[in-house]
């Protein structure tokens, strides 16, 4: 379900403008529609509320929680059932995070990622995004929501931005706070500094050199690093928020001297911070995750030549629970471990 179909439903039972936002808004804050000193008996439309509890339901039934996976960081990871029978995975984060994912399966194709192995099998619906940060609010508070599950957000550009807009303007979250992740489309720059809400931008990076970007990202747009960045920085420029670079950190790929003396050329001044992720391994996949003695020092190398780097580690590592991994094993009948939802 599309939010504009939400609307348009609202509006054909006599809903205006203010009655679509308060009905939106505690859907989208898990909160009940009595709550406040105007009830909806109170405010809305008799139509409108003869026809929210079937509404409700409905929205409320457009994904559930197949199986949930804790994380000993503090996260858990969600795999969640869509209404047609396929899955996607959202993760709890620490701190009042949520990771939401914008496709079923992906198009990139990133060679070290399991969620584009079987390439892109559907759109989200932006009712389907938003449903997730409701399915997180029931568990948890959220007051952080960033698109970097499963699926490029660029490739789903028109449902991305729908929610983005509505968690932006109803769903009380700071705009800084809605993060758009993407290896970089051409498409997504023009489009996100027109909207309403301006989310802060995440690029994913990965490595400084124009042919090995093309062997790992085999499908991105052929954008060098060197025009990621620009695009980045005029993006920045803009919103008055620092770009997030995405680097996830693989032995013997990514982390030699050279990548590092091309980090400092390219990030050095920016308006910019360098997320460095130690490579989640994944069974069958040539690549190998470095020892975090070997992720720290090279954060360190590079913070102390004058790019901020963070160094994190990829939410419910203890689980297994590399993005797009719990999918696959769903859908080849092998156990999941975790929590299994009643």
């Amino acid at each position: 379900m599309q939010i504009e179909t939400i609307r348009q439903r609202l509006r054909a039972l006599g809903a205006k403008p203010l009655h679509e936002q308060r009905v939106l808004r505690d859907w989208i804050q898990a909160q009940p529609h009595d709550q406040g000193r105007r009830r909806a008996e109170d405010f809305l439309p008799l139509p409108v509320r003869e026809a929210l509890p079937a509404l409700d339901a409905e929205l409320q039934g457009m994904l559930k929680v197949i199986s949930t996976h804790p994380g000993a960081d503090g996260s858990a990871r969600l795999l969640v059932g869509l209404h047609d029978g396929q899955t996607v995975e959202s993760v709890l984060l620490p701190r009042d995070g949520l990771c939401v994912s914008s496709q079923v399966g992906c198009a990139v194709g990133c060679q070290f990622c399991m969620t584009g192995r079987d390439g892109l099998i559907r759109q989200v619906t932006s009712g389907e995004i938003v449903a997730q940060v409701v399915l997180a609010r029931t568990l948890r508070p959220v007051k952080k929501v960033v698109f970097m599950g499963m699926g490029e957000p660029a490739h789903n550009l028109a449902n991305v931005l729908e929610a983005i807009e509505l968690l932006g303007t109803e769903g009380n979250i700071g705009h800084k706070n809605l993060v758009f992740s993407t290896v970089g489309d051409p498409r997504a720059f023009e489009r996100l500094p027109q909207g309403r809400v301006k989310p802060a931008l995440a690029l994913s990076l990965h490595t400084t050199k124009v042919d090995l970007r093309e062997q790992l990202l085999p499908r991105a747009p052929r954008l060098s690093p060197r025009e990621l960045v620009d695009f980045g920085d005029y993006y920045a420029g803009l919103t008055g928020y620092p770009v997030q670079y995405q680097w996830t950190l693989m032995e013997g790929v990514n982390d030699g001297d050279d990548e590092l003396d091309g980090i400092v050329a390219l990030l050095k001044g920016k308006y910019a911070v360098l997320n460095m992720i130690p490579y989640n391994t994944i069974d069958d996949l040539p690549f190998k995750r470095p020892s975090w003695d070997k992720a720290r020092a090279i954060a360190a190398r590079l913070h102390e030549r004058g790019v901020l780097t963070k160094l994190r580690d990829s939410a419910g590592q203890d689980v297994e629970g590399g993005c797009g991994q719990l999918r696959a094993r769903e859908a080849k009948g092998r156990k999941v471990i975790g929590i299994r939802a009643a």
